[in-house]
């Protein structure tokens, strides 16, 4: 029998203006951070954003926004609840605290479900929280997510250029989009980006400085505002999505 599930996604979908995911060659370059505070840095705008944590193992964006465990309400569909002026949904609704150790078919099942039952309505842009590296669900989301153009997140970290450019040649093999490049934890003194990577045609959107105030603001949007890591975003906000 052939799985409807594929089929309803694009339905799923259309209201959708931009599919943006951002993703990275390695853990702990900041990628959820970098997804929860764009998809905070629009909403503060005025752009109508969602925020989709496909994170399936490791699911964190609800920590940063400071939700102790995500909802939905039903109807023909889950709805996601509205935190901070971004839709959001999470497998953490799901699982809570509990570990998901997902792999093969089952990470594929998961993603399928996430994407055919959510219903998200019309949005500007919906960011996509990917885990990290090449992992089944990025394989996956370039499949089912064809739309979807891709925002890089690397630092100065010679092991993350290293994987960064992994990524981009991976995806260019692909033929999927990227939208850009964001240099994260960028420290005073460290060289330029694109002097130390081969981005093959990618375009670094802006850095973000190391910001040792970022810590003590997780959970709070309000206190994150105030940060110079979410002051930095709002310059690849500009980059990304220039005003018409």
């Amino acid at each position: 029998m052939t799985d409807p599930r594929p089929s309803i996604i694009g339905r799923r979908l259309a209201g959708i203006g931009r599919i943006v995911a951002v993703a990275g060659g390695k853990g702990g370059i900041g990628k959820s951070s970098v997804s929860t505070g764009l998809a905070l840095a629009m909403a503060a705008d005025g752009r109508r954003v969602g925020l989709l944590d496909l994170d399936l193992s490791g699911p964190s964006d609800h920590v940063i926004l400071g939700i102790r465990r995500p909802s939905w309400s039903e109807e023909a569909g889950l709805i996601p609840m509205e935190a901070h002026g971004i839709r959001f949904m999470s497998i953490a609704g799901i699982v809570g605290d509990r570990p998901t150790p997902l792999r093969g078919e089952d990470l594929t099942n998961t993603l399928l479900e996430l994407l055919a039952v959510t219903l998200w309505g019309t949005l500007e842009v919906l960011i996509v929280d990917m885990p990290p590296g090449f992992t089944d669900t990025l394989l996956d989301a370039a499949r089912y997510l064809p739309r979807a153009e891709y925002l890089i997140v690397a630092t100065p970290s010679a092991l993350v250029l290293e994987t960064t450019g992994k990524a981009i040649e991976l995806l260019r093999r692909m033929d999927r989009p990227i939208a850009g490049v964001v240099e994260n934890m960028r420290r005073p003194g460290d060289p330029a980006l694109d002097g130390r990577l081969d981005l093959r045609g990618a375009t670094v959107l802006g850095s973000v400085a190391f910001d040792p105030a970022y810590e003590a603001a997780l959970g709070s949007p309000a206190a994150l505002a105030a940060t110079a890591f979410l002051r930095g975003l709002g310059v690849v906000v500009r980059a990304l999505m220039p005003e018409e």
